[in-house]
C-alpha cells in the first residue's frame, strides 16, 4: 500500500513537471506567428519584431517639443489620455485664471486716477455742496497683490509647459514599458504593488 501510494504520488509530481514543460516550451512557439505568403504589414509580423526595432509613435524629442507648444498633445500621440488630459485642463484652467488676474490687474491700476470724497460742506446761500476732501480708491492698495497674481498664474502656465514637454520625452523613450502601480488598502493602512509586463 505504501508502496503504491508513493509510486502514485511520484506519477503525479511527473505529469506535473511534464504539463508545465510543456506549457514552458509552448509558450514561445505561439508568439512565433508569421504572415501568410503574399500579405504585407500584416500585424502577425509585429509579434516577432525584436524590441531594438520597435520604435515610438513619435521621436522623444519631437514629442517633447510638441508638448512644450500644446501641452498634452504629445501624450494623447503616445496613448497617454489621462496625462494628455491633465496638462491640457492644467493649461485651459491657468489661462483663464491669468486672464482673471490680468482683468484685475487693470481695474485696479484704473483706480489710481479715481478718488472718493471724504467730507461734504454746503454752501448756505447758493445751495451748492462741495467735498472737503478726498482719498484714493482703495484698489490701489491692491496693485502689488493683483500683480502679484499675475505674474504667479504666468509662471503657472510657463511650468505646465516645461513639465508637459519632460514627461513627453520620457514617455516616449518609455513608450513600450508597460507597468501598473496600484495602492491596496490593508488591515494596517495601504500597500504600494507593482506589476511589469515583459
Amino acid at each position: 500500500m505504501i508502496n503504491s501510494v508513493g509510486e502514485l504520488q511520484s506519477r503525479a509530481r511527473r505529469a506535473r513537471l511534464i504539463a508545465a514543460l510543456m506549457l514552458f516550451v509552448s509558450a514561445p512557439l505561439f508568439a512565433q506567428r508569421t504572415a501568410p505568403v503574399g500579405v504585407k504589414n500584416a500585424p502577425a509580423l509585429a509579434d516577432t519584431l525584436a524590441d531594438s526595432l520597435k520604435r515610438p509613435p513619435i521621436a522623444p524629442r519631437r514629442a517633447m517639443l510638441y508638448s512644450m507648444l500644446l501641452p498634452g498633445f504629445a501624450q494623447s500621440r503616445l496613448n497617454r489620455p489621462t496625462s494628455s488630459i491633465i496638462f491640457a485642463v492644467g493649461e485651459v484652467l491657468s489661462i483663464g485664471m491669468a486672464r482673471k488676474a490680468a482683468l484685475d490687474l487693470r481695474e485696479a491700476r484704473a483706480a489710481r486716477k479715481d478718488s472718493i470724497p471724504t467730507g461734504f460742506v454746503a454752501d448756505t446761500v447758493t445751495g451748492i455742496i462741495t467735498a472737503t476732501g478726498y482719498t484714493q480708491n482703495r484698489l490701489v492698495a491692491r496693485i502689488g497683490a493683483r500683480r502679484t497674481h499675475y505674474e504667479d498664474w504666468i509662471a503657472a502656465i510657463i511650468f505646465n509647459h516645461i513639465i508637459s514637454g519632460a514627461d513627453a520625452y520620457v514617455a516616449a523613450n518609455l513608450w513600450d514599458f508597460k507597468a501598473n502601480v496600484a495602492v491596496m488598502p490593508t488591515g494596517n493602512g495601504a500597500a504600494v504593488g507593482a506589476s511589469i509586463a515583459f
